[in-house]
């Protein structure tokens, strides 16, 4: 459904890849915005760029991952549950194990790179000593802006390792779901590699119910992803269906 998207905007990006935009964005914008109307609309739209920003360095990532070995891309598309890479042929399992991957490595480069970026600022402020709680307190009342962009920095490392762990999750059709089959292809044959990545998809499909509850009844996050126990169970039963 989500790649008949409508696409509302189109740009070149990087290696003259065709991004798309799809309508369905302007959902997620309008989430965020509503979740955020007692706070500052500047980080609202501030958070808004930088989680885009992040899915698209993701689909970004699976782009290079494609292009590095020959692999034309149609496009990248971004709409309001994340994005997909859309290759013009598919990629055999080897070269998909480098294209899959290259999506969380790339949001776990952000993540490393925004903790560098955290700690340079923090150094700048308080230096290499400790200062006690006064002079703690003159040196963070100094450094406002230093402290707004830590902030932000904070929030841009947060997003990217919860990608990172969100995308790595066993399940069709995220990366972690496709780089586990892809693992089993190596160590078994195909029919047993399906079986078997069905199997453990089935079962953290069923988990995330719970989960998702547990999330909701806690701290209020709703999952809008839930994983196809459909989907999982036919390939336990050896029926390709991805």
């Amino acid at each position: 459904m989500l790649q008949n998207d409508n696409v509302v905007y189109s740009f070149r990006g990087p290696m003259g890849i065709r991004v798309d935009i799809g309508s369905s964005i302007l959902f997620l914008i309008g989430l965020i915005l509503f979740v955020n109307l007692n706070g500052s609309l500047m980080n609202g739209v501030v958070f808004i760029l930088m989680l885009v920003a992040s899915i698209f360095l993701h689909e970004l990532g699976h782009a290079w991952g494609n292009r590095v070995q020959g692999i034309p891309v149609a496009r990248i598309m971004l709409h309001g549950f994340g994005g997909f890479c859309q290759a013009t042929r598919a990629g055999t399992p080897r070269e998909q194990e480098l294209i899959v991957a290259m999506g969380p490595i790339v949001n776990l480069v952000l993540w490393a790179f925004a903790g560098i970026g955290q700690w340079w600022i923090m150094n700048s402020i308080v230096g290499q000593g400790v200062p006690d709680q006064n002079a703690l307190n003159v040196l963070m009342a100094q450094n406002q802006l230093k402290l707004q962009i830590w902030s932000y920095l904070n929030t841009f490392a947060f997003l990217n390792i919860a990608l990172f762990v969100f995308n790595m999750l066993p399940v069709q059709p995220l990366d972690g779901g496709k780089l586990f089959h892809l693992a089993m292809l190596r160590l078994m044959p195909a029919p047993a590699a399906l079986r078997v990545t069905g199997g453990v998809g089935l079962a953290t499909a069923v988990l995330w119910i719970p989960a998702a509850i547990y999330l909701f009844m806690t701290v209020g996050f709703i999952l809008f992803f839930f994983p196809s126990i459909k989907l999982h169970w036919e390939m336990f039963n050896g029926r390709a269906a991805f």
